[in-house]
């Protein structure tokens, strides 16, 4: 902080030089305070909009009890356990279930664990009795805005950097311009011996 103090009547100092000092001041205020703003009512926004969602997500799907009918065959076993698709396919069942409004329906299912004939389990359906898939909660719209939140600070925050380093490369430009119209000035023999400089 001194060394930034001293330089300000540094007779070396030149224009552009405070200008990138005020540069850099305005982006760490505008990240520091701006894209924290930025980000906040982002998270907020989302935020309000999930909770939305979750509401009508609820509204519209039920659980419903199945009834599995048979086991759908099962498909050559897989040597590696950690294939999802594999291990989904060993529990695949054709079930039927009665929807809200009264339909009954049968379908090819992915049950949540082994299961045998006759056995029950629940599902999510929507209001036609069509499978669905697990509305929403309050939880993981609250972690879905902030993560929105922090991508928006983050992303704001990157766009002012990219900002300031476009400003400090237009005035590194204007230097190194500035600079070759110096030595143009000095002549091609200035400093050396014999020149008569």
């Amino acid at each position: 902080m001194r060394g930034v103090w001293r330089w300000r009547r540094n007779p070396l100092r030149r224009r552009t030089d405070r200008i990138e000092a005020w540069v850099a001041l305005a982006a760490a205020l505008l990240i520091a305070l701006g894209a924290t703003s930025v980000g906040w009512l982002a998270g907020r926004a989302t935020h309000g909009a999930l909770l939305e969602t979750v509401r009508i997500q609820h509204q519209q799907r039920h659980l419903e009890w199945v009834t599995v009918d048979r086991l759908v065959s099962r498909t050559p076993l897989d040597p590696d356990p950690e294939t999802s698709s594999q291990r989904d396919a060993h529990r695949r069942v054709v079930a039927r279930w009665t929807a809200r409004d009264g339909t009954a329906h049968i379908g090819q299912l992915a049950a949540p664990r082994p299961v045998e004939t006759g056995e029950r389990f629940r599902i999510w359906t929507d209001g036609r009795g069509r499978v669905a898939p697990r509305p929403m909660d309050a939880s993981t719209a609250g972690t879905h805005a902030v993560l929105a939140g922090l991508g928006t600070t983050a992303g704001v925050g990157m766009m002012i950097e990219g900002a300031r380093r476009m400003v400090v490369w237009l005035l590194m430009v204007r230097r190194f311009r500035r600079w070759d119209e110096e030595w143009e000035r000095a002549g091609q023999d200035w400093g050396r011996a014999g020149a008569g400089s």
